[in-house]
């Protein structure tokens, strides 16, 4: 049978796919991390789940539940916060799950720094201000980073950047990042994005130290820099131009 990696979202339940739901609904063994998947996406399990919390386990556990699943001829639910293409340690996962011949689907979810964004109502890509979204992160204990990915390579472009896992380092974060985008550039730390308990901190990378300051956070939270957060004056995009020709509108319209 098959293991379906599944994207359940930033953390609100109904920000899982509709996909997503489905196959929560149909498995009769359901891995989730516990530290991150909300309580609620667990009540569409089936009477009877076999629900395991993989935030205690290692690698080697969690595949061994995944094969134990499979020789019994059940379909497992492998529930990852936010979305599986960045920082869900998926890879390792599914790297061992084809050594066993076990198959696999992958379904994606909404990530935090989408979730992010719309908790601060802000596009992050504006004409002529910034057309590149950066994700990134700093150096931590799971994972070192690559010599070339620094936060001064990414600032340098001038992109909005999405930072993860770094907000116990945002003075660190800051130090980088002035000397690119000035004092003045807009930040918004966003926390939890979408859970009940969402904080949202806006400032400046000159201030933005002293205003979480004032509402600590130790985990879950996203830095948003770049001029686009607060930009005002932006060119509108050509797409929508009265005089844009494209595939579905003539220039008589």
């Amino acid at each position: 049978m098959t293991v379906h990696f599944i994207g359940a979202g930033p953390g609100a339940p109904d920000l899982i796919t509709l996909r997503g739901r489905d196959l929560v609904a149909r498995c009769p063994v359901c891995l989730y991390a516990g530290s991150l998947v909300p309580r609620e996406i667990l009540s569409w399990c089936p009477p009877g789940v076999r629900l395991v919390d993989t935030a205690p386990l290692s690698l080697d556990a969690i595949i061994a539940e995944c094969r134990t699943a499979h020789e019994a001829g059940l379909e497992v639910a492998r529930l990852h916060s936010g979305d599986l293409s960045i920082w869900s340690a998926m890879g390792e996962q599914i790297r061992r799950l084809e050594a066993l011949g076990i198959p696999y689907t992958v379904t994606p979810g909404v990530p935090a720094f989408a979730a992010a964004a719309a908790a601060l109502k802000r596009e992050l890509t504006l004409p002529e201000v910034a057309q590149s979204v950066v994700l990134t992160r700093t150096p931590g204990r799971a994972s070192a980073m690559p010599e070339k990915e620094r936060l001064a390579a990414f600032a340098a472009t001038g992109a909005t950047l999405a930072i993860h896992l770094s907000i116990h380092v945002l003075a660190d974060v800051v130090a980088e990042l002035a000397p690119h985008y000035g004092p003045q550039c807009p930040v918004a730390v966003v926390a939890r994005a979408s859970w009940p308990d969402e904080q949202i901190v806006t400032g400046t990378l000159a201030d933005i130290v002293g205003r979480m300051a004032e509402r600590p956070v130790e985990r879950t939270a996203t830095i948003l820099v770049g001029p686009a957060l607060a930009a005002r004056d932006f060119a509108d995009s050509a797409l929508y131009g009265a005089h844009y020709l494209r595939r579905f509108r003539g220039m008589d319209q």
